[in-house]
């Protein structure tokens, strides 16, 4: 900081210089640069530049090339940016310009101009059009193949990000949609949007020159060589490429020659095509997703928080088959530039199954930089700032003391690092943290504190639809979720597992009949029955409602409305069965669920979490176990014409001795519905009815069939595979996508 006396002595100069006409930069640098980096306060640096420049100081740049409005950007000091351009009007443009220099802080940047736009409707939408033109520039610069595509990405993400910004503090600025650009209205904010429909109609132009090519190859989807950009074979001066013109329907561009060609030319030069050729949805993949992404972000600044543009929607589902493709070619565009997926729900589920395809640890790589993208500093995890971040716990009463301190802590401090400290012991460090979190999972499913009650398998827990006799029970589960959330985010495993459909529950998956194997076997097999035989003339009686426990007293609960005198027949029986399910395994645990979600969230997204399946979250929570093939071997069956001494079931034991120890896990899971091995080895694992045996059956073979399970019995249908290597093929498929229960490829 500077001195008291150092800023006399500046004082003093200030005086001097102010009683001249003129002042050389070199001086106004020497006063300025001390108050620029100094000192906090606006008004000071502002005065100082408002005096020397009505006295005549000259804008020139230091012997650096550095000049005042620099100092100004780069301290972020908008007050002192005002005076500038009152005295030179020309260096508005030049701050516009400065959004494109990434060396600049962005921040400091923003600051400048959210003081800029306050200071009057018509300034604020002067900036709003300025920077709106200079995106649409830099947008089809990204479109023109030949640009520089990181640095032009950057450049246009990093002017739109603030263009949003300042379109949403600008003065008086609407706090909803109606008022904003995209929903039909001509309201002069509206039309700063203009010189950008310039920009999305190119984007738009390209993206249905490519669907029309993908339908003109759909036997050959995968590789689209309709349109080839010639790369060798000829030296290219990228200056003697004309600027970037939208595409037209029957046009394309030869980048080799700067050219255009008709399209029977342009399909007649693929004949001449070689290897060195990329077909267009490679080169242009990236840069027409930034685009989407800059499209996106001025749609939601228009829009109130939460809400997705209709306008995007309707963009979305246009072009469906066109971003399909270019997930597919590579999923992680949804992490780059598709953000709309992870923050618009109704959008991702048509990606899903493109997501769920892709290897496990590829989305949990996506999972953890995008969950940490937003932290400030990543260095700083684990390093508390102050004694005040420590959470203080009591090892006597570790489960109370631990939710008091952390529903008191700072949420966005908690994502960033955690210490913890036994009340009278001197340790910390990551080995507490995790003896923290070790005896927090014992103590969460602990039966005194009644959250959550053993299933029938005995090593998995469910949330206890009686958990109200503790005054305080939707609390806890809000911690319990706080804990599994904070877990998750810094990679601490928790020794507790839950049943398949409380999984189900944090993912936002609906539970099927099935699920309930896991609190009452006996009934599930009950409802596998219904599902199974003919009900039309047994005199079952059922109706749409069922007697259960409502606050420890039984009671008929309706299943939907009017329930009571509904028939169960034959024809609705599937609708009974789901909907008796949802009341067992979800309405009768709802506030619980509910006050989970809600402390899991705080620190886990839910358009994060749905990357995975029930399999993965329990793995991601819990961790890899260890799998005995031997004892694996030892206690399995085989039924339906299997013997162990058949080629295709060596086959298999060659194959999971091969497999990764993730993979053998996936296995037992598509298998029985749990990754672990009981306490015991493979002899004690249970099934619907009691202890029952991993069993491999039989299945005639026939091309692409993958293998099916039924994880009520724990029973494997394999395939009579021809080869071990078919075999593999089919297993590994089966395992990667045996959630969504396909049978064929």
């Amino acid at each position: 900081m500077i001195s008291m006396k150092d800023f006399g002595v500046r004082l003093i100069q200030i005086q001097i210089l102010v009683c001249h006409v003129t002042v050389h930069l070199e001086q106004l640098h020497y006063i300025l640069e001390p108050w620029f980096s100094h000192l906090k306060i606006g008004h000071g640096q502002r005065d100082t530049a408002q005096i020397l420049l009505l006295r005549g100081a000259k804008y020139l740049p230091d012997k650096n090339g550095v000049t005042p409005l620099d100092l100004c950007v780069q301290g972020g000091y908008g007050e002192t940016c005002e005076v500038l351009i009152q005295y030179h009007p020309r260096l508005f443009q030049t701050i516009i310009q400065m959004t494109q220099n990434e060396d600049l802080r962005e921040n400091m940047l923003r600051q400048v101009l959210e003081h800029l736009s306050q200071q009057s409707e018509s300034q604020y939408l002067k900036i709003l059009t300025s920077l709106a033109e200079v995106a649409t520039t830099n947008g089809h610069k990204l479109l023109s193949l030949s640009s520089n595509y990181d640095a032009q990405m950057k450049s246009l993400l990093r002017i739109v990000r603030m263009f949003c910004h300042v379109f949403r503090i600008g003065p008086s600025s609407p706090s909803n949609g109606i008022d904003m650009g995209y929903n039909g209205n001509k309201t002069p904010r509206s039309q700063v949007f203009k010189p950008l429909e310039l920009l999305w109609h190119s984007l738009d132009e390209w993206l249905v020159l490519i669907a029309t090519e993908l339908m003109k190859n759909k036997r050959n989807s995968t590789e689209i060589t309709s349109i080839l950009l010639k790369q060798k074979g000829q030296d290219q001066d990228a200056a003697s490429i004309p600027p970037f013109e939208p595409p037209g329907p029957g046009s394309y561009e030869n980048l080799s020659s700067g050219t255009r060609e008709s399209k029977p030319d342009a399909l007649a030069g693929r004949q001449e095509a070689s290897a060195d050729c990329q077909d267009v949805i490679s080169m242009t993949a990236n840069r027409l997703s930034a685009v989407i992404q800059a499209f996106y972000m001025c749609c939601s600044c228009q829009m109130p928080p939460g809400m997705t543009s209709p306008r995007f929607i309707e963009f979305v589902c246009k072009h469906d088959e066109v971003l399909k493709c270019f997930v597919n070619r590579n999923p992680k565009i949804i992490f780059d530039h598709f953000h709309f997926l992870l923050e618009c729900p109704e959008l991702m589920s048509r990606f899903m199954h493109i997501i769920k395809a892709q290897p496990f640890k590829d989305r949990c790589e996506w999972f953890y930089e995008h969950l940490h993208s937003g932290q400030p500093d990543s260095d700083m995890v684990h390093r508390p700032v102050n004694e005040n971040d420590i959470l203080l716990v009591h090892r006597d009463s570790i489960f109370r003391s631990s939710c008091e301190v952390v529903s008191k802590a700072n949420c966005a401090k908690l994502k960033q690092g955690i210490a913890v400290r036994f009340h009278g012991e001197e340790g910390m460090g990551q080995g507490v943290v995790r003896e923290w979190f070790d005896i927090l999972s014992n103590e969460i499913v602990n039966p005194d504190y009644a959250l959550f009650t053993q299933s029938a398998d005995g090593t998995t827990f469910q949330p206890n639809s009686n958990s109200y006799v503790n005054p305080d029970h939707l609390n806890y589960f809000r911690f319990a979720g706080q804990i599994l959330g904070l877990a998750l985010n810094h990679r601490q495993l928790v020794n507790i597992y839950f049943t398949r459909s409380f999984y189900k529950h944090i993912l936002g998956i609906p539970v099927n009949y099935q699920d309930v194997a896991s609190i009452d076997p006996e009934y599930a097999k009950n409802l596998q029955w219904i599902l199974d035989n003919d009900i039309s003339d047994l005199g079952l009686e059922l109706t749409f409602s069922v007697e259960t426990d409502v606050f420890g007293a039984m009671e008929e609960v309706p299943l939907k409305p009017g329930g009571g005198s509904i028939l169960v027949t034959q024809n609705n029986k599937a609708e009974y069965v789901q909907l008796v399910t949802e009341l067992r395994m979800t309405r009768a645990i709802q506030p619980q669920i509910n006050a989970f979600l809600q402390g899991f969230h705080m620190f886990i997204p839910p358009s994060l979490i749905q990357l995975f399946d029930e399999y993965e979250l329990e793995l991601l929570l819990s961790g890899m176990p260890e799998i005995d093939v031997s004892d694996w071997i030892k206690n399995t069956e085989y039924t339906s014409g299997y013997e162990r001494e058949d080629p295709v079931i060596q086959w298999f034991w060659e194959v999971v001795e091969d497999i990764t120890q993730e993979e053998r896990v996936l296995l037992l899971q598509f298998v029985t519905g749990s990754s672990r091995v009981p306490h015991g080895g493979f002899a004690n694992i249970m099934g619907g009815s009691g202890l029952q045996n991993f069993t491999i059956a039989a299945v005639p073979y026939t091309p692409n069939l993958l293998p099916t399970s039924s994880t009520c019995i724990n029973m494997l249908k394999l395939p009579e595979y021809p080869s071990k290597e078919i075999l593999k093929d089919r297993l590994l498929v089966a395992l990667h996508c045996g959630s969504y229960g396909y049978t064929m490829a």
